[in-house]
């Protein structure tokens, strides 16, 4: 093999080339900062939006809990019987008036 030729230097080009290409697809796939063609770093774009998502799906989770117990009360209103929830309704009412007295 000449090594003066432009073969060589090709060969050197595409390894080189290559062996950055893996390391960066690494770096992407870990999750890690990648680098650019001038050796600096750059940070994933998608670090400030996954700190927006994970705040959002939190309030989502609150609110969804909130919801579940409203469906549970719901639910027990429908399945009982109409005299049991005429009765828990006055008595509600009478303990509003024993507070206000």
């Amino acid at each position: 093999m000449d090594f003066g030729g432009p073969t060589f230097v090709i060969m050197i080009i595409a390894i080189s080339t290559g062996g950055w290409l893996i390391n960066n697809w690494i770096r992407a796939r870990h999750g890690y900062a990648l680098e650019d063609e001038w050796g600096g770093k750059t940070v994933r774009a998608d670090t400030k939006a996954n700190e927006a998502l994970k705040a959002e799906n939190a309030e989502l989770r609150e609110q969804l809990t909130h919801f579940a117990d409203r469906v549970k009360v719901l639910e027990r209103i429908v399945t009982d019987k109409s005299i049991n929830v005429a009765a828990q309704i006055e008595a509600l009412r009478d303990s509003e008036i024993k507070e206000k007295n």
